[in-house]
């Protein structure tokens, strides 16, 4: 099966000529790491050696299929039966086109690979991978005509690779001065010089990579970084090149000697880290359809923005996916805490930026946390905004103030309720199905449930 992966028809899976051009270009290439992304939005995988490159590329390499339905630690619940009850059946990794390359981090040793899990029986995507999931809710957007254009951002600490005596995060020390950080300097360009080493690593990473990396900015915490992706017209592109950057981040700060995370809220009082997206539509002759200068631009915005207001609750559990990322959601802290929408506004859920041409203009989802799934959270920002295309509703006025100031009670933020939202969900299984629903419904619950088992020092000091 050759496959298609986007709206523009490109080859899907890797194919002999471009492992070749690869090998020939890259001759001392040992292993190949097969890299899967899983529910949570880790990448997984194995590694191969390279020998059996060309043995992948016919029809991939066996995994264990229930892979990406496990929680964030890795472990099974079982969900829907698939785990235990089925015999925990292997599925086929397949090399997907476009995303072979070196891996940077190796010593010039390793290859890296993007794969998609598919049933070994007749190498068809499982209906729970979390591309499938991204691309049966791009689809949806061929009968409107419209294209979704969409660019990622990344916010990450860098961290020392030790922690405290309780497992917590230690502020990085600066390369240059050796003090640990103890607060940000939002848009510092002396911060950017002082990291100048793992901040061109990375850059240089990306590039060897393929992943369209842009503006790299110094953010509000203490080694608090955001960085940019380029806008793509291909959704899967977009969720894919942002899955790669969060290992790739990681691994790259651990080469310069730190650690870095994604964790929402990795410090108590201190900024926290987001994936936000930005996303404009274009028609079949590639104008943007939110011009205002079109006779129904503003119209169409505002359908988009009412979709994902309509949407947000449901969809708050793939936005903030386990109990650390609802720490971010308070009140002044330029996170979302209501369905708002606005001009040049951060404290809104949904923002429209300032930009210089009305063609370019484009809303920001501002809801979701760094650790969050991207293909997942793509899909439920397009869902959001395809529900709003088909079922126009008025999303109200602008927020022109302080939307944060007082928290929208209606809105599930604590994981529980969120749980109940998406289990709940009345617009969402229309675009990723009732199994999808139940599915990551299993996996969220059990994770916190074991979650919920541990006694936290805490609740001693309190209850005891």
């Amino acid at each position: 099966m050759r496959g298609t992966d986007n709206l523009q028809g490109t080859p899907m899976y890797l194919e002999h000529a471009e492992l070749a051009q690869f090998l020939k270009a890259n001759p001392d290439i040992a292993y190949l790491d097969a890299v899967v992304i899983d529910l949570c939005g880790n990448a997984i995988g194995k590694r191969l050696p390279i020998a059996q490159a060309a043995k992948m590329v016919a029809g991939g390499t066996p995994v264990c299929g229930a892979m990406q339905l496990v929680d964030v630690r890795g472990n099974t619940a079982d969900p829907l039966g698939h785990g235990f009850s089925d015999g925990d059946p292997d599925g086929m990794a397949r090399p997907l086109s476009g995303t072979l390359s070196v891996v940077p981090w190796s010593g010039g040793r390793h290859a890296q690979v993007l794969c998609e899990m598919t049933r070994a029986t007749d190498l068809q995507p499982f209906w729970y991978e979390p591309r499938r999931i991204l691309r049966q809710v791009t689809e949806r957007f061929a009968d409107t005509g419209l294209t979704p254009v969409l660019a990622l951002e990344l916010e990450f600490y860098l961290i020392e690779l030790a922690r405290d005596e309780g497992d917590a995060p230690l502020p990085a020390a600066s390369p240059l001065t050796g003090r640990r950080e103890r607060q940000g300097q939002v848009l510092s360009l002396t911060k950017l010089d002082e990291y100048a080493g793992v901040i061109a690593a990375i850059q240089a990473a990306c590039a060897a990579q393929n992943i369209p990396a842009t503006t790299v900015i110094s953010e509000y915490g203490p080694g608090q970084f955001e960085v940019n992706l380029d806008h793509l017209s291909d959704p899967l592109r977009a969720a894919d090149h942002a899955a790669l950057l969060r290992r790739l981040v990681q691994a790259v700060a651990r080469q310069q000697g730190f650690d870095a995370t994604f964790m929402s809220k990795p410090f108590p009082g201190l900024s926290g880290s987001g994936l936000h997206i930005h996303l404009s539509l274009v028609d079949g002759d590639g104008r943007n359809v939110f011009d205002p200068a079109r006779p129904d631009g503003e119209a169409l915005l505002g359908q988009a923005i009412s979709g994902l207001q309509a949407t947000m609750a449901e969809a708050m559990a793939v936005f903030a996916p386990n109990i650390n990322v609802y720490r971010r959601f308070e009140p002044d802290a330029f996170t979302p805490v209501t369905r708002d929408w606005g001009e040049n506004n951060r404290s809104v859920a949904f923002r429209l930026p300032p930009v210089t041409e009305g063609a370019a203009r484009r809303l920001e989802h501002r809801v979701a946390g760094a650790e969050a799934n991207p293909y997942l959270v793509t899909a439920m920002v397009l869902a959001g905004v395809h529900h709003g295309l088909t079922h126009p509703a008025d999303p109200g006025p602008k927020h022109g103030g302080n939307a944060g100031s007082e928290v929208d009670d209606t809105l599930p933020l604590t994981l529980w309720d969120a749980l109940a939202a998406w289990k709940g969900a009345k617009i969402l299984p229309g675009y990723v199905g009732a199994d999808y629903i139940d599915m990551y419904h299993a996996v969220k619950t059990a994770e916190f449930s074991e979650f919920m088992t541990a006694i936290s020092p805490r609740e001693y000091r309190w209850y005891l």
